[in-house]
């Protein structure tokens, strides 16, 4: 009997490391997601002309305030630099710079998670 037990232990030992392995390490969606965007900013940053640096230096001409993020990413279907800036009256404005050019394509405010949440439950309500 002890040796019957010990090849049941030792089978389901087996199976769990297998299940274990044959799994993709990046097997979550959220992570698989973020590699691509890192591989797409990767690309981007190799054919933009204008350096992080600038794209602040341009942000800040635009909105006065603190920088607390800038990354490279794709937007008006090309690279864009898009910096965040929080000013005086506490609100975060990005602002889009074209990775090209150095040209601000646009600014937005952006909204908090509670503003998004009021009006998401806004849309739910109105159907």
């Amino acid at each position: 009997m002890k040796v019957a037990g010990r090849r049941i232990v030792l089978l389901v030992a087996l199976i769990g490391s297998a299940l274990v392995l044959s799994v993709p390490a990046g097997s979550d969606e959220k992570g698989g997601k973020e590699k691509d965007e890192t591989k797409q900013a990767v690309e981007m940053s190799k054919t933009a002309k204008i350096t992080v640096e600038q794209a602040i230096k341009t942000a800040m001409e635009k909105v006065a305030g603190k920088v607390i993020e800038a990354e490279l990413e794709r937007k008006h279907d090309k690279a864009v630099w898009e910096v965040e800036i929080v000013g005086a009256d506490d609100k975060v404005t990005e602002v889009h710079v074209d990775a090209d050019t150095g040209a601000v394509i646009d600014t937005e405010e952006k909204k908090s998670e509670e503003k998004k949440r009021e009006k998401k439950k806004e849309g739910k309500g109105k159907k």
